[in-house]
């Protein structure tokens, strides 16, 4: 593993303010509201709250969060880069000592405002991880190694984890929080899918007059390929050249000004991909 002080220093830093916004979250919104996140942080409450209930022992936050992210962690030095895990650590015992040391402050009772608001700052927590390339720990490794490593959709399974937590919580705590942890989670999805788009794609096409520049330039951008495609103007009935191309979301506003700069008249029409099947290149973590 190779360290710069430049780029790991700034990695730190942002994955450090991430874990402390993520504990300040749990300890003035996810507490108050009695709400239930998804994954590890989910479970890690969910049992608190069971011991706390049934056995009138009130168990620390970090202990149980550490304990349940070993395999997860185990995955993510095996399969998905020591660098990516290593910062990811960071965020993890962070988060986890300072939920246990941050006292819990209300700021309303509406658990409604809650559930909103809280799933909003748990989005921009998680985003700014996922943007210096680490996570938060959990089932984001779990649904990283799925999808890049095995090529499998790891939706469907991270949801089940979910549906078991929620479904243990309100049989134990009542059906209302985690109704109302529902809305924490799909607000906190929006906000991941409006600042994260690296699984996100973009079908480009590209018509120019210039396709081997264009080729090159998506190339040079985001390592990948394109096609190049004959086509005719029906207005002039002349020949132009179509390239088609499928980046990220993240890449395409920079691959379209570059293409602006390679061809100032070429047309570009860039559509969301729902579905990709075959080879598309992830850039690998660290």
């Amino acid at each position: 593993m190779k360290f710069t002080f430049k780029e790991d220093g700034k990695r730190i830093v942002v994955v450090c303010i991430a874990a402390v916004i993520m504990a300040a979250n749990i300890a003035t919104f996810v507490r108050i509201g009695g709400l239930y996140p998804g994954g590890v942080t989910g479970l890690t409450i969910l049992i608190q709250r069971i011991a706390e209930l049934f056995f009138h022992v009130k168990v620390p936050y970090t202990p149980i969060n550490l304990l349940l992210n070993a395999i997860p962690v185990y995955i993510g030095f095996r399969y998905i880069g020591r660098k990516f895990t290593l910062y990811s650590c960071i965020v993890i015992v962070l988060t986890g000592v300072l939920t246990d040391l941050i006292p819990e402050y209300v700021i309303t009772y509406d658990t409604l405002l809650i559930s909103v608001f809280g799933g909003i700052i748990s989005g921009v927590a998680i985003s700014l991880c996922l943007l210096m390339n680490a996570t938060t720990g959990g089932t984001d490794f779990i649904a990283i190694f799925l999808s890049e490593k095995k090529g499998m959709d790891s939706w469907n399974i991270i949801l089940c984890i979910n549906i078991v937590i929620l479904s243990a919580a309100g049989l134990l705590f009542g059906w209302d929080k985690a109704l109302y942890s529902i809305i924490f989670q799909y607000t906190s999805t929006q906000i991941l899918h409006i600042m994260y788009q690296k699984y996100q794609r973009k079908t480009l096409f590209i018509v120019t007059n210039r396709p081997m520049e264009i080729c090159e330039v998506i190339w040079q951008l985001s390592r990948h390929g394109a096609t190049v495609l004959d086509g005719k103007g029906s207005y002039e009935s002349s020949a132009r050249s179509i390239v088609y191309s499928v980046v990220s979301s993240a890449e395409s506003k920079k691959v379209i000004r570059a293409v602006r700069q390679a061809d100032p008249q070429a047309f570009i029409n860039a559509i969301r991909t729902e579905q990709l099947s075959g080879r598309f290149y992830n850039k690998p973590a660290d």
